[in-house]
């Protein structure tokens, strides 16, 4: 941790950033170490500061605050815009790993940046949401909620489709990946493929034990062209690095079925966009569901709220706002620790949690 003067609690300020929910502020505010202490605003909106706009706006908001709390991948803090903000002495973020932020750049201009670990729920709501996607795009209930509540013919938007005996693919097997796809053998009956760069039948069947499953159950396919084109339900499990990004093409969604459904509750920066778009736009599989996008929030003018999926040839589409890890217990456990984490900062001892 960095070596730097804290201010004096008369003049500590903080921005909280991308609190879309609201909750944040009575946090901090009730927090036995900042009660008094704190003046703190909040600003909603999330600006992007790869946008000449955005980051002029975002340098003259911020640039008061000694204190700024974050949602992890959310506002983006470069080297750029760190650089603008002389008065910033501590980033708070959400969870411990936040690829959006510059670590090295803050260490040197002695900025701390601290996360939280309050993620055992987490895990738990990414892997619901992931099943409610797959559910809601392979039982078709957006079609079939729509058509009852305008009257339409019963059952006029088609069949639904019985994943028992059906191939669930899984694109990494971390503890994501392994629990989503315990849930496709348990709860389905679905056969399981997995493949990542440096994933053996050994690690495999270690994953399958961890999950209560019998050793061999995770079959590790020769490849990543084998994975798509084995798949009946494809699931994005990875850790988005200079590595992975960009690791589903036009060669991997082409050579899927086109019975099959690709699902993305990762990182939309794994998958080519332009790829994407064009195999779904040309219904070559019947269908996606995706959590995450290129750039947040979607912009409304987005070819992907505007194109008419399901329509003229296209593919099925189901899509939610980023929910993944979005719950009330898990918000609040992450600004919970934050607080705590500035408590310890305001009061001059060791901060937990320290990334740079």
């Amino acid at each position: 941790m960095s070596e730097t003067k804290r201010p004096s609690d008369s003049t500590l300020s903080i921005a909280i950033l991308d609190d879309y929910a609201s909750i944040a502020p009575q946090i901090f505010s009730s927090h036995p170490s900042l009660s008094g202490a704190l003046k703190i605003s909040s600003f909603p909106k999330t600006l992007d500061p790869s946008n000449a706009t955005d980051h002029a706006s975002l340098t003259t908001l911020l640039h008061p605050y000694q204190i700024i709390s974050t949602m992890r991948e959310r506002t983006p803090f470069p080297a750029s815009l760190l650089e603008n903000l002389p008065n910033l002495r501590l980033l708070l973020t959400t969870g411990m790993r936040n690829a959006s932020l510059d670590l090295h750049a803050a260490r040197d201009l002695g900025i701390d940046v601290v996360g939280t670990k309050n993620s055992a729920t987490n895990y738990d709501s990414t892997t619901q949401q992931t099943w409610a996607l797959i559910l809601s795009l392979t039982n078709r209930i957006p079609a079939h909620d729509n058509d009852v509540k305008a009257a339409s013919d019963w059952q006029a938007a088609g069949f639904t489709t019985p994943l028992a005996g059906l191939t669930f693919g899984a694109l990494g097997l971390g503890k994501l990946g392994a629990r989503a796809a315990r849930i496709a053998v348990q709860a389905f009956g679905m056969t399981v493929l997995c493949w990542s760069a440096n994933l053996t039948q050994s690690k495999a069947d270690d994953a399958a034990s961890a999950q209560g499953l019998p050793r061999g159950t995770f079959k590790v396919a020769g490849s990543k062209a084998e994975l798509f084109a084995s798949a009946d339900v494809l699931s994005v499990h990875l850790v988005l690095s200079e590595r992975t990004r960009g690791i589903v093409g036009r060669p991997e969604l082409e050579a899927m079925k086109k019975s099959a459904f690709f699902i993305n509750c990762a990182r939309a920066g794994l998958v080519d966009e332009d790829a994407l778009f064009a195999v779904l736009s040309r219904g070559l599989i019947k269908g996606a569901a995706m959590d995450v996008y290129w750039k947040e929030p979607l912009p409304k003018e987005s070819r992907w709220r505007t194109t008419r999926w399901g329509c003229e040839g296209r593919s099925e589409v189901v899509m939610s706002p980023h929910m993944g890890y979005v719950n009330e217990a898990t918000l609040r456990g992450w600004y919970e620790e934050q607080a705590e984490r500035l408590g310890e900062w305001v009061k001059g001892e060791k901060v937990g949690n320290v990334l740079n």
